[in-house]
């Protein structure tokens, strides 16, 4: 007995403790957070004669702090992830300020889209026009880092280093052969001979219909990413392609040689150059600000007066959406609300809806794109503004836009829509020796679900309500588009399009940024003088660390934050969308591919 309250005192001491402790973390959490939401940690101070950082070494989302993140210990951080248009911003506004000498650009470039790429590639050649230096170093060049390196005054490399030039490839992995070892049966129902995005899961090899789309979208992101680099290098657009093809930059004297880089060296010859173009001594330390911390030191100028135009981020996927908001994601429930709201807000005078997703659920891009038709029908204008990409249900949710403007490199189309649903009912009997039966009122009273193969009956229905999307996606282009179903027809059938061909075709307006929709917004509007309002609204650190505990939370979320930070996005993308169209109970309107250009 003396043993029992000997372990049960010392029991209840550890758990009392370990309490006491916990509190303490929170209380320091939550006062760290407060004094977040009070504006101590957002503000920094930006010293005289400093130089501004650019490195994106995780991915970047269009609207500051819209991302997708799972661990609560994110929240930690001292700033939100800054957005592209906030970047772009700070690099204009860079442009003026007087304590910002120049900008030193990072080799870590990875976080960035082609077409964010080139945004942040078009400012910092401005802030190069303006006067001030900009110079770049890297141990070893990668294509997309060079490509940002390559408008700089100045581009240094290490000496063992070297300048990645090989061209543009997509790479896909196909996984039919091992569902079928697995005993996994792919039941696949799509209209458009180019919607590509189940072939993964139904071929061995990519159809010659996806051969051709994407061999000739690659081919205008690289004439663009050859031209751009030639304009600011002076170096013929043909020599840098046989430069490519031939692999002859393979090593630091190569690019050299085939002036690609200003100067070999290493990084303490970099930083004494630097001290000397600042006019300071070696032994004195650099003024440097990030450019999250850059965001964070001045108030970005939104506009006066009290008309508003609301720029609506859509990016990641179209998800139907439930308890529980995620950021990064275009959720329709929230979304349609958000619309509705903005809808009825009378200082709201017009919306621009920026967009950047490869689509997702059906239903909900049929939600999010009714809110937006009635805003245009009550007389409240609405400018489309796509972003990286805007193909299949991001393009749907566009269509009720009175103009669309597009990116010169953003992917489009893919106007075609698909359902795969998986059965592993001879997997469980093979693998696991497990068989499901059922007793049913009705022949389809058991639902469609994973356990059996579909009947012959079941699957010309899912293939005609498949076909049935379809045909509304065609009629609702043409309407909003004043193009006949045939004439859609033609440019769709799930086929992806860049800009340039995607305004030949009538599918956009024109090619714009974000500053020119939010620009032809106002002019629609009648606006002499406004305000910019940026939605989905993001809460402060206290309110977004409470949400995470308070709020349901899927085991799967946790799961994909951690493969997704061991493997990187190249591995775990292709699982998170199986894994998306197995729990996506609905027919989809999602981009035929997740590329990842190489």
């Amino acid at each position: 007995m003396r043993q029992f309250f000997k372990f049960t005192f010392a029991s209840c001491l550890g758990v009392f403790l370990a309490g006491i402790c916990l509190f303490l973390f929170m209380i320091s959490v939550v006062t760290s957070l407060a004094k977040s939401k009070s504006g101590d940690d957002t503000v920094h101070e930006v010293m005289a004669n400093s130089i501004l950082e650019l490195k994106f070494e995780q991915p970047v989302p269009e609207l500051t702090g819209n991302q997708d993140e799972t661990s609560p210990l994110v929240f930690l951080d001292k700033e939100k992830k800054a957005g592209l248009t906030d970047i772009v911003y700070a690099i204009n506004h860079a442009t003026t300020d007087s304590r910002i000498k120049g900008i030193i650009l990072d080799e870590r470039t990875n976080g960035l889209g082609f077409t964010q790429l080139k945004r942040v590639r078009d400012a910092v050649e401005k802030f190069r026009a303006s006067g001030k230096f900009v110079w770049a170093y890297a141990d070893m060049y990668s294509q997309g880092a060079y490509y940002l390196a390559s408008v700089a005054d100045s581009v240094m490399l290490n000496p063992n280093g070297d300048v990645e030039l090989k061209g543009i490839a997509a790479q896909l992995p196909f996984m039919k052969s091992l569902f079928d070892r697995l005993g996994v049966k792919w039941q696949i129902y799509y209209a458009g001979q180019y919607k590509s995005a189940t072939e993964p899961l139904r071929l061995d090899k990519m159809s010659d219909q996806n051969k051709l789309q994407t061999r000739e979208y690659i081919s205008a992101l690289y004439g663009s990413f050859l031209s751009d680099i030639s304009k600011s290098r002076n170096i013929a657009v043909s020599e840098l392609a046989t430069d490519a093809d031939e692999l002859l930059v393979r090593r630091a004297g190569d690019a050299l040689k085939y002036k690609l880089v200003d100067g070999v060296g290493y990084y303490d010859e970099f930083l004494t150059a630097l001290h000397r173009k600042l006019g300071i001594g070696v032994k004195t330390p650099v003024n440097s600000v990030s450019i999250d911390e850059y965001t964070h030191s001045y108030e970005r100028n939104r506009g006066e007066g009290s008309d508003r135009i609301a720029v609506v981020y859509a990016e990641g996927t179209i998800d139907y959406g439930g308890d529980t908001e995620k950021d990064g994601q275009i959720e329709g429930l929230r979304y349609a609300k958000m619309i509705r709201k903005l809808r009825n807000d009378e200082s709201v005078k017009a919306i621009v809806l920026r967009v950047n997703s490869g689509g997702g659920s059906a239903v909900a891009s049929d939600m999010i794109w009714r809110e937006l038709d009635l805003c245009r029908k009550q007389g409240k204008p609405v400018i489309a503004s796509f972003g990286d990409v805007a193909a299949s249900g991001g393009y749907y949710i566009a269509m009720a836009a009175d103009s669309i403007f597009a990116e010169p490199n953003t992917i489009t189309g893919s106007i075609g829509v698909f359902s795969a649903i998986p059965s592993v009912e001879r997997a469980l009997k093979e693998k696991l020796g497990v068989a499901f039966d059922s007793v049913r009122t009705g022949k389809y009273a058991a639902g469609i679900n994973l356990w059996y193969d579909q009947t012959p009956e079941e699957a010309k229905m899912l293939q005609e309500s498949t076909d049935t999307i379809y045909e509304k996606f065609l009629n609702r282009v043409g309407t909003c588009r004043k193009m006949s179903r045939d004439q859609v027809h033609a440019v769709a059938q799930g086929r992806v399009w860049m800009a340039t061909k995607a305004k030949d075709n009538g599918l956009i307006d024109k090619i714009g940024g974000l500053n020119e929709a939010i620009a032809a917004a106002a002019s629609k509007a009648n606006l002499k003088k406004y305000h910019v309002s940026d939605y989905p609204k993001q809460g402060d650190k206290l309110e977004m660390f409470i949400n995470r505990f308070t709020k349901k939370q899927s085991d799967n979320d946790f799961v994909s934050a951690a493969l997704r930070q061991q493997f990187g996005e190249e591995y775990t993308d292709y699982l998170d969308l199986i894994q998306r169209m197995t729990q996506m109970k609905q027919p989809q309107m999602r981009l035929p591919l997740i590329l990842h250009i190489k």
